[in-house]
């Protein structure tokens, strides 16, 4: 990689980090740690850097989290250990709970990642992804993925879902919704017009 494109992808990084990625994570730690019980172990699956499971445990201090990545990065603010992107690393029921923040539409196969979660989940799973549904929603979707991904090198296949494509992928691994939450504040007026909407949602599955 040459210096300029060195440049421009720490431009990058710092511009999401200012205008999304901070209130991404207030909001998202506090969404789903209402989704997750008091203590227990969390499998994070494609966990970052940990910023999403470290806020939830200083919400909640009872919960323990691990993490794994296709891609560990240098400073992680939770435990991580690589996995191939398929197959976790771990036996049956070996967690409480697995969060999967952003990552299954970074997946050729999300129904094979979302059945592994539900096999080494005790309790459940939750997941945070995005809808393909709406005016214009792949391409405002492939934007923010660009926005929020490209500066960290991470894949993007923009594998985005509706929500008979999500319900399918639940029911071929044997998991029920037991509550989905759309719209959920993750962007300032008026930028959420554009990037909120119906284009984002978690669902608590057990």
């Amino acid at each position: 990689m040459n210096a300029l494109a060195t440049v421009e992808k720490k431009l990058l990084n710092v511009v999401h980090d200012r205008a999304v990625f901070r209130r991404r994570v207030r909001v998202l730690s506090s969404l789903i740690a209402d989704e997750l019980g008091r203590d227990g172990t969390v499998l994070d699956l494609g966990c970052g850097d940990g910023s999403i499971a470290r806020a939830i445990m200083d919400r909640k201090p009872g919960l323990r989290f691990r993490g794994i990545d296709v891609l560990v990065r240098e400073t992680t603010l939770i435990p991580v250990t690589p996995f191939d992107g398929t197959t976790i690393p771990a036996p049956d029921g070996a967690y409480d709970w697995v969060t999967i923040v952003d990552v299954l539409h970074h997946t050729d196969d999300p129904a094979r990642l979302v059945a592994e979660a539900a096999r080494v989940a005790r309790q459940g799973v939750v997941i945070k992804d995005h809808l393909r549904e709406g005016l214009f929603a792949r391409e405002t979707l492939r934007l923010m993925d660009w926005v929020g991904n490209k500066g960290h090198g991470v894949r993007l296949p923009y594998n985005y879902l509706s929500r008979a494509e999500w319900d399918a992928i639940f029911e071929q691994a044997g998991i029920a919704v037991e509550s989905w939450r759309g719209r959920l504040g993750l962007y300032p007026f008026p930028a959420s017009l554009a990037f909120d909407r119906g284009l984002h949602f978690i669902a608590r599955l057990r």
